[in-house]
């Protein structure tokens, strides 16, 4: 009796863990959104720059770890204040499509034109910049495969960019049948 009492509570033990994590993980974005909130609270000394904004992405990546990805133009800074910074980190969001072994990245950059914008890729990383007047926007996103620079197709519409760029690894083999002799 009693070794069936541990083995039924061994995953309850592991179960426990992830949500102990997941708890963890909520209480440090928590804790985050109050010091943004207690900066905006505090007297503004120069009315011009405001308002700030600042957002988190979390995805899971490939090897079943989180990654956040932070955006905005308010910089978490020194003492739990944020700051304003004058460049912006647009929202980007990516996608990898096995079908024709392409990665697209897309950012959201309002109030800009295409010729506002210079996109570079090397050595695993993605450039995006634009500048046009009072908006300023970079970012810098990590890729993990190897790409084909010459494959590169960017448009811009209505303040998305797109960007569609084919991966040099080499697609996942399809099943093939094996008949039975």
């Amino acid at each position: 009796m009693s070794g069936e009492y541990v083995m039924w509570r061994n995953p309850l033990n592991h179960t426990n863990r992830i949500f102990e994590e997941l708890d963890r993980e909520f209480s440090d974005a928590e804790q985050m959104l109050d010091r943004m909130f207690r900066t905006v609270k505090q007297p503004m000394h120069n009315l011009e720059t405001f308002p700030y904004y600042y957002g988190y992405q979390i995805t899971v990546g490939p090897d079943g770890k989180p990654r956040i990805r932070e955006f905005g133009n308010a910089i978490p800074g020194s003492r739990g204040l944020m700051q304003q910074s004058a460049v912006r980190q647009p929202l980007v969001d990516t996608s990898y499509e096995e079908k024709d072994n392409s990665l697209t990245i897309t950012a959201e950059m309002p109030g800009i034109t295409k010729q506002d914008i210079k996109l570079e890729v090397a050595d695993g990383l993605v450039t995006i910049h634009a500048e046009k007047g009072d908006k300023k926007y970079h970012t810098e996103i990590p890729v993990e495969d190897e790409l084909d620079q010459d494959t590169a197709k960017a448009t811009y519409t209505n303040g998305i960019l797109e960007l569609k760029i084919k991966s040099k690894r080499s697609p996942k083999p399809k099943a093939r049948e094996i008949k039975i002799d």
